[in-house]
């Protein structure tokens, strides 16, 4: 039986399936292995020291969930809130565990499913978002979404000073090397009682 040589050289389907939400108008999907569920959204408490990105913490069942608004990080204006804002809650690799974390959205769109070989490469420019972020293209009819590699918008980086706000400043090199010079002078001045000052007195 013959077959097309082009369907012979077609890559084995990989069917994934991708939760679709929209930021500025603009729909975005991410891949539900990621996803663990979608909360509509309450109340989220801000916590000095948060990187700007993070628009706060909230309680999901006892545990403390940091919530990113995917806005800020794509340098466009914060989300509003609104009755179909929702917080899409995906885990992410860190430190050879799971962390969860919740995205800001502005609504959730829907569940799709697509073979990953169909994934488009994204233009060199004309994206809102940084190509290094985005997995492909998804076509949904006759538009796409733009599918984030969720290991890359959420890097360990970012993860780190979510979790670790920044210190308050610690001293300057200057100031620990001044009070350093300044205990060595007092271990060997007259007046601090060293055995071999006391001895140079007596003499």
């Amino acid at each position: 039986m013959s077959s097309n040589p082009s369907e012979a050289r077609k890559a084995p389907a990989q069917v994934g399936e991708y939760l679709t939400f929209f930021i500025a108008e603009v729909e975005y999907a991410v891949s539900l292995d990621y996803v663990r569920e979608v909360i509509p959204y309450d109340t989220v408490t801000r916590v000095p020291a948060m990187p700007e990105t993070v628009r706060g913490v909230t309680n999901l069942r006892g545990s403390v969930v940091p919530v990113i608004d995917l806005a800020l990080k794509f340098k466009l204006p914060q989300i509003e809130i609104t009755p179909r804002t929702c917080i899409v809650l995906v885990e992410t690799p860190f430190a050879g565990n799971a962390m969860l974390l919740g995205l800001l959205t502005e609504e959730v769109g829907q569940v799709l499913a697509i073979d990953r070989n169909d994934l488009l490469t994204p233009p060199s420019f004309g994206t809102p978002v940084h190509t290094d972020y985005l997995e492909g293209m998804l076509p949904i009819g006759k538009k796409f979404a733009l599918a984030l590699d969720i290991a890359r918008v959420l890097s360990q980086e970012e993860i780190l000073s979510t979790v670790r706000p920044e210190a308050p400043d610690a001293p300057s090199a200057s100031v620990t090397a001044a009070e350093a010079d300044d205990e060595a002078w007092e271990a060997v001045s007259p007046d601090s009682g060293d055995s071999a000052s006391t001895a140079q007195r007596a003499e």
